[in-house]
């Protein structure tokens, strides 16, 4: 083969470059590992608004992925217009949770290896990843971290409450403290010692404490 054969190409030649049992089996490996992609996100989803598109989208990324690898793989020419044609691709979505990223790359890079040919590097990989991710994500709820927001009246309320969230908690750290003309009030971020949220009821009917919220925490603040 010369260098002119290379690059030489034809759109009747390229039709044969792929054969249909190829494209069969590589779209269905594809669409299974983005399945179990998809199961694993579902089951370590830690957000606070669950999306089925983004479900949805890891499936049909690694498919696409998976798509253009083999078309990359069969022509030189078409991987160098393929290169030039994604290099102006801009995405303007953003992706609010860090873990999101993670299923992102995982789906293109499972769709890539599988449109390689390596089918047991991408299953086998595939299962060690949602492995460790079940078990690293998927920790005890008590674990997670809660942020505590307690309106009090006065410094006397606010020394009790702080006292009471040091000893009902495993890990009590203030983030911010907004104090006013006969108002307090407290950010506190905390590990429960349990999956027991009763502390909460204690704290809201101490005297002085006006209200006492618990919400969840990512793990971002801002402040």
């Amino acid at each position: 083969m010369t260098f002119n054969d290379i690059f030489k190409s034809g759109f009747l030649e390229n039709i044969s470059s792929v054969t249909i049992l190829d494209m069969a089996l590589a779209l269905l490996l594809a669409f299974a590992v983005g399945m179990f992609i998809f199961l694993v996100y579902k089951k370590t989803f830690s957000g606070v608004m669950y999306s089925s598109s983004f479900g949805v989208t890891i499936v049909a990324l690694t498919m696409i992925t998976t798509l253009v690898i083999l078309a990359v793989t069969s022509n030189v020419v078409l991987s160098l217009g393929m290169v030039g044609a994604l290099s102006i691709v801009r995405f303007r979505t953003a992706v609010k949770e860090p873990l999101d990223i993670t299923f992102l790359f995982w789906s293109i890079g499972a769709g890539i290896v599988l449109a390689a040919g390596l089918i047991p590097l991408a299953i086998f990989g595939s299962a060690a990843i949602g492995i460790v991710l079940l078990a690293l994500v998927n920790r005890k709820t008590h674990m997670n971290p809660y942020m505590v927001v307690i309106r009090c009246e006065d410094h006397d309320s606010e020394k009790m409450a702080m006292e009471l969230l040091r000893e009902q908690t495993r890990r009590c750290v203030m983030k911010s403290k907004t104090a006013q003309k006969g108002l307090v009030e407290l950010n506190v971020e905390i590990r429960m010692k349990e999956d027991d949220a009763d502390f909460i009821n204690t704290l809201a009917e101490m005297d002085g404490v006006k209200s006492a919220v618990l919400v969840s925490y990512n793990g971002e603040y801002m402040g």
